[in-house]
């Protein structure tokens, strides 16, 4: 059969849910299946999935997404995987077993770590090496923790015998039957452990975390034939050719290929990525500097604000307070009032992300009167998103020097025509959303297609990206500055607040 007649499988393993769909040549979608699975929150700032689930559920959608498409895994080119990124999981070699519940990124159970690495000076040093924050939304604290606490895990990790990776790592572990120990740059970067200007694991930071070397997957570019699929998982093997973590994927698949182009996904969290070619370049401004991706042995670089909770604020109005059934019934709650009247909603549940850096801040609501009803909460809430998103560009655009001459949307929440109106608004320019919103898969896609050449070069990628919509900035700049003003004193009130608890109950 001939790369004509045949598709690519992307597996795009989220937060909440395993999802798998199947693109053809133009990039457009054939099929999609996609299962929510179980989250745990063990204690109050602990999150946690079982990675069996997570293997269940994704290899349970890859086959239901072949099927529905009308194919079989002959017809399946390649597949490229991305990937809830930092979630961290170790197994056991032997069994191929995890020997705990994964630590998922939002998990800020090693805040204190962090802080205690801060005290002894040591932030510089992985800042420098890593590009990153020492914050506990990474992985490298996550490692130390399981390692600390897991009885015995100490013990058989310096024996040999416990393999850590990312979600990536862990589903080729078990796409390949064991045979693949493997993870990309993009994933890679995102771990406290490795070099981003060497390209390599760091003998220096894997000391001071107490992490032995041996757990860790080998660093692969982000587009190659890493291997097959185990015999009789599918029917027939299926090359496995691509790799990248869920944000820089999405940059991939919003063919932000060059100087300057940025793109924010709407997933659980909110993730802003601005492409900055082959510079690592350092931030003045709490963001992060990482791994966009690697072709061949070149690797591209990026500024990158993350938000800890965006679309998950819906969720939480649907499962926590009971206000709105369906998620999709929120943007037509929120359209029922004109403004929020004066209501402003931190959701600062885990933490604030960029640029406060705050793992003790918690989720706040301000502005209440006897007048606020589930409405103008449901309008804060989608607003809540677009102010944070609003100040991780705001910093971007010192760090860089560049104007942002648009900002280019996917993700679930980007179909919320009401925010995306309001984050042009707020960023005072235009907000471009695409024809495929599921640009997380689809960059996964474009990996995995170029390693086995069903497309041609980066060129077809940017000429298969359509617009399906432009929103423009309609707010006076007098009113953006007033309301970004009194978005900053509401996440003033949020801030430190678990600190300042645990000291009140000391």
């Amino acid at each position: 059969m001939t790369n004509q007649n045949k598709y690519i499988l992307a597996l795009d393993q989220g937060t909440t849910s395993s999802r798998a769909i199947v693109f053809d040549r133009q990039g457009h979608i054939l099929a999609t299946a996609q299962r929510e699975f179980e989250q745990f929150f063990p204690r109050a700032g602990w999150v946690e999935h079982d990675a069996g689930e997570i293997w269940s559920t994704q290899s349970g959608v890859a086959q239901e997404a072949i099927t529905r498409a009308g194919l079989r895994a002959e017809n399946i080119a390649a597949i490229g995987i991305t990937n809830q990124r930092e979630t961290t999981v170790v197994w056991d070699r032997q069994t191929g077993q995890p020997i705990s519940r994964a630590i998922v990124w939002q998990d800020r159970r090693t805040a204190e770590l962090c802080d205690r690495l801060k005290a002894e000076g040591k932030e510089q040093t992985f800042r420098a090496k890593t590009g990153l924050l020492l914050d506990a939304y990474f992985s490298g604290t996550k490692v130390k923790w399981i390692l600390d606490h897991v009885p015995g895990a100490r013990q058989a990790a310096e024996a040999g015998n416990l393999a850590f990776g990312t979600v990536d790592s862990w589903l080729i572990y078990n796409l390949t039957a064991g045979a693949l120990h493997i993870t990309d740059a993009s994933n890679a970067s995102r771990t406290l452990l490795y070099n981003i200007h060497t390209g390599d694991w760091d003998d220096e930071l894997l000391s001071l975390l107490d992490v032995p070397r041996s757990m860790l997957p080998e660093v692969r570019p982000s587009s190659e034939v890493y291997g097959e699929t185990a015999a009789g998982l599918f029917g027939s093997q299926i090359p496995i050719a691509g790799i990248a973590g869920d944000q820089q994927a999405a940059t991939f698949g919003q063919a932000c290929l060059s100087r300057g182009m940025a793109k924010n996904t709407y997933g659980t969290g909110c993730f802003m990525l601005m492409n900055t070619e082959k510079e690592a370049m350092p931030s003045q401004n709490q963001l992060l500097t990482t791994v966009a991706w690697q072709l061949g042995g070149e690797r591209t670089y990026a500024l990158e604000g993350s938000v800890f909770i965006g679309g998950a604020v819906v969720q939480w109005l649907r499962d926590g307070l009971g206000i709105i059934r369906r998620s999709e019934e929120i943007e037509a709650l929120a359209s029922s009032v004109p403004d929020t009247d004066g209501v402003y909603l931190v959701p600062a549940f885990t933490g604030l992300g960029a640029p406060y850096w705050d793992p003790y801040a918690r989720g706040t609501m301000v502005g209440l009167t006897r007048g606020s009803t589930a409405a103008h909460i449901a309008r804060a809430a989608l607003e809540a998103v677009a102010f944070q998103s609003a100040e991780l560009l705001d910093a971007m655009q010192k760090d860089s020097g560049l104007d942002l001459k648009e900002l280019r949307v996917d993700g679930g929440a980007s179909r919320n025509d009401l925010m995306m109106q309001f984050q042009a608004d707020l960023l005072g320019v235009p907000v471009v959303r695409p024809k495929v919103t599921e640009t997380t898969a689809l960059g996964a896609a474009y990996l995995a297609g170029l390693a086995v050449d069903f497309w041609p070069g980066t060129e077809a990628i940017e000429q298969a990206w359509e617009i399906d919509q432009t929103f423009e900035p309609q707010m006076k700049a007098t009113e953006r500055a007033a309301r970004l003003s009194d978005w900053k004193r509401a996440v003033e009130r949020s801030r430190g607040w678990a600190e300042a608890d645990t000291t009140a109950a000391s």
